[in-house]
C-alpha cells in the first residue's frame, strides 16, 4: 500500500527526509543528471521565482516514511501549461501501480489548476533515432504507457533534433489534453511553451540557435498530434478522474458510548445527530471512514505517563459511573497519590469532568477521526471535518478537563506540523488552553485564540492577552480575549485581525478548533451570534485559500446547533471557491 502526497514545505525534517530519499532515486533511476541538477530540488521548491516554474513535487509513500515513487510538476503560470519533469517508481516497484498512479495524479494535478494542457519528454521509438534495439524497446513501454492517456507526441516539429551529430535517443515532446481532445494547439501558443522549456530546464544546455531553430519548426496551425500507434482501434484514452472537490466529513462513530446521565452535563451525545441531520441537507461533504492510529500519535503531544493514566484509571471505573476530581495538588505534584479518585484531580484542571469506562475509548477515536481528517488534507482534499465528542481544546500536555481528555486537534495539528507549517485557529467561546500549553514554546504551530475573556469565562487561569509563547514559540501564541456580550458582527472585526496574522505567517495547513457555544442562547457561553454570523465567520476563514481541518470543540443549545454548524460550513465552501469549482448547488 503506497499514498501520494505534495511535498509543500522543505524545512520540516520529515519533508527533508522523503527529499533525500527522492535525490538519492534521482541519482540511481537518471543517468546522466548532474549532481548540481539533484541538489537543486529543494531550492525549487522553495523558490519558483528563480526557476520561472512553480514546481510540484508528488511523492508515493507506504505511510512509514519511505519513498515508494514520486513525479516532479512543474508549472507555467504566464504560460498556462504544466511539464512534467520526472516521473519515477522505485526500483521493484515497476509494474505495481506506483507509476500509472503518480502519471494520473499529476494528471488530476493539472487539471484542476485549468492549464491548456500537460507536456512531457519521451525517449524515441524508431531505430533512425534510437538505434539500440535494448533501450528501443524500453521507449516503446513509456510511449505506449502514455498512449493509454491520450498522450502523444508532437508531430512535424524538429523538437527532436539531437544537439549533436553523434547523439542518440534524442527525446520527443509529447502533449496530454488531460481529457479534453476538443482543444486545438495554437502555433503560436506551442511556440511558446518549447520556447519557455528549453530555456528554462535546458538553459545551460541549448544553445540560443538550437532553441530558434526548434521554435521556427512548428508551423503547423493547428498543431498536430503523431497518429495512435499503440491504443488499439476500440480503445479510448484514459480520462482525467479530477478528486471531488468536497470537503471529508469525518464522524466519530463511537461517541455514543460516552454518556454521562448526571445532571447537567451538557455535553451528551444528542450533540452529533442534531449536527449531522443539518449537514445532510448540505452537498459540500464526503463522508469518509475513520482510520485507525496507535496510541504513538497521542503520546507524541501529550505526555506517556497522563495517557497512560487516563487508560487505567478509566478501565477501573464499573459501567455506569463516573469518578469526578476534588482534590487537587496545589502544593506538591511529586508524590501522585494511589486512590482513583485523589489521582484524578492529579491530571484534572476541573471537578465536572469525569472519569468513566468508556471516556478513554471514545476519546480515542476521536483522535483517530482528527488524523483521519489531517491525512486527507496530506491526500489533497481541500478541507475536512473532524465531528467528534468528547471535544480536546481543553487538554493539555498532563491535564485533562472542560470535558476534553485527549486534544485532537493539536495531534492532528502536530501530525501535520511534520509536513509543513500549522496555524491551529481556536475559535470556541472558551480558550484554547490546551494547545497554547502544548505548542507554547514551538514557532512551527502558531496558536490563536477568540474567547470570552478568563475574568469571567472557563478556564479562568489561561487566556490573557500577554501569553505570548516562550522560547523559540515567543511571539508565535496570540490571544485575543473578547467582552462578555458581543455580537457577530464585533466578533468578526476581532476574527478579521486574528486572520491578518494568519496571512502573514504563511502557513501550509490550518486546523479550526470549532466552538459553536459562542451560539446565542449557549448555556456556557454570553455571545449573541446567529446563523448568519456563523456563514460569514466560515466565509472569511476559506477565503485564507488553505487545506483547513476542522475539528468540533464545544456547542451546547442543541436547537441551533446543527443549523449553526450548516453555515459555518456553507460559508467556508464559498470561502474556498468549491462551489465555482464544481459547479453544483447546495
Amino acid at each position: 500500500m503506497f499514498r501520494i502526497h505534495k511535498i509543500f514545505d522543505v524545512t520540516t525534517s520529515t519533508n527533508r527526509q522523503l527529499l533525500s530519499q527522492v535525490q538519492a532515486m534521482l541519482r540511481v533511476q537518471f543517468d546522466g543528471l548532474s549532481e548540481k541538477d539533484i541538489a537543486k530540488l529543494p531550492s525549487q521548491l522553495a523558490n519558483p521565482m528563480k526557476f520561472r516554474f512553480r514546481s510540484i513535487l508528488l511523492v508515493a509513500e507506504n505511510g512509514n516514511g519511505i519513498v515508494r515513487g514520486f513525479a516532479m510538476l512543474q508549472h507555467a503560470p504566464d504560460l498556462n501549461f504544466c511539464y512534467l519533469d520526472y516521473i519515477c517508481a522505485g526500483r521493484g516497484d515497476t509494474g505495481g501501480g506506483i507509476g500509472g498512479a503518480l502519471y494520473a495524479r499529476a494528471r488530476e494535478e493539472a487539471f484542476q489548476l485549468g492549464v491548456i494542457g500537460l507536456f512531457l519528454e519521451c525517449l524515441p521509438d524508431t531505430a533512425e533515432l534510437s538505434p539500440n534495439p535494448a533501450i528501443r524497446k524500453q521507449n516503446v513501454a513509456r510511449l505506449r504507457f502514455y498512449e493509454r492517456f491520450g498522450a502523444r507526441p508532437l508531430a512535424n516539429t524538429a523538437y527532436e533534433t539531437p544537439l549533436t551529430d553523434d547523439a542518440t535517443d534524442p527525446p520527443y515532446l509529447v502533449y496530454d489534453d488531460l481529457g479534453r481532445p476538443g482543444r486545438r494547439l495554437r502555433r503560436d501558443e506551442v511556440r511558446h511553451i518549447v520556447r519557455a522549456i528549453l530555456e528554462r530546464k535546458y538553459s545551460g544546455t541549448c544553445s540560443p540557435e538550437y532553441v530558434d531553430m526548434v521554435v521556427r519548426s512548428i508551423k503547423d496551425d493547428p498543431v498536430r498530434l503523431r497518429a495512435p500507434r499503440y491504443l488499439k482501434a476500440e480503445e479510448k484514452p484514459q480520462s482525467v478522474q479530477p478528486k471531488q472537490l468536497r470537503i471529508a466529513l469525518v464522524i466519530n462513530d463511537q461517541h455514543s458510548i460516552h454518556h454521562v446521565n448526571d445532571r447537567g452535563y451538557v455535553e451528551a451525545p444528542v450533540r452529533i445527530p442534531v449536527i449531522t441531520k443539518e449537514l445532510a441537507k448540505s452537498k459540500v461533504f464526503e463522508s469518509i471512514a475513520p482510520r485507525s492510529y496507535g496510541i504513538g500519535v497521542i503520546e507524541q503531544v501529550h505526555k506517556p505517563e497522563f495517557v497512560q493514566f487516563l487508560r487505567r484509571a478509566c478501565e477501573n471505573v464499573p459501567p455506569g459511573q463516573s469518578v469526578y476530581p476534588y482534590v487537587f495538588p496545589v502544593r506538591n505534584r511529586t508524590r501522585p497519590p494511589r486512590e482513583l479518585p485523589l489521582r484524578a484531580g492529579y491530571y484534572c484542571i476541573d471537578t465536572f469532568t469525569p472519569l468513566n469506562a468508556n471516556a478513554y475509548k471514545a476519546a480515542r477515536r476521536s483522535v483517530d477521526c482528527a488524523m483521519t481528517g489531517a491525512d486527507c488534507l496530506l491526500d489533497g482534499s481541500p478541507a475536512a471535518y473532524a465531528l467528534v465528542r468528547p471535544p480536546g481544546h481543553h487538554a493539555e500536555y498532563e491535564a485533562f478537563g472542560g470535558f476534553c481528555y485527549f486534544n485532537s486537534a493539536a495531534i492532528a495539528a502536530h501530525h501535520l506540523s511534520k509536513h509543513g507549517k500549522v496555524v491551529l485557529l481556536d475559535i470556541d467561546y472558551h480558550h484554547g488552553n490546551g494547545a497554547q500549553d502544548i505548542f507554547y514554546k514551538r514557532k512551527d504551530v502558531f496558536t490563536i485564540s477568540l474567547h470570552g475573556h478568563p475574568r469571567y469565562s472557563y478556564p479562568y487561569f489561561s487566556g490573557f492577552e500577554d501569553e505570548k509563547g516562550a522560547d523559540e514559540g515567543k511571539g508565535y501564541n496570540l490571544n485575543f480575549p473578547l467582552p462578555e456580550n458581543l455580537d457577530g458582527e464585533r466578533y468578526r472585526k476581532v476574527l478579521a485581525g486574528a486572520l491578518g496574522k494568519i496571512r502573514k505567517f504563511g502557513p501550509q495547513f490550518l486546523v479550526v478548533s470549532l466552538g459553536l457555544d459562542t451560539a446565542k442562547g449557549d448555556p456556557t457561553g454570553s455571545f449573541s451570534l446567529m446563523a448568519r454570523d456563523f456563514r460569514e465567520n466560515g466565509r472569511m476563514i476559506g477565503g485564507l485559500q488553505m487545506p483547513t481541518l476542522v475539528v468540533q470543540e464545544g456547542g451546547y443549545k442543541t436547537q441551533t446547533l446543527g443549523i449553526n454548524a450548516r453555515h459555518f460550513f456553507n460559508g467556508l465552501w464559498d470561502g474556498l471557491a468549491l462551489k465555482a469549482a464544481t459547479g453544483k448547488k447546495r
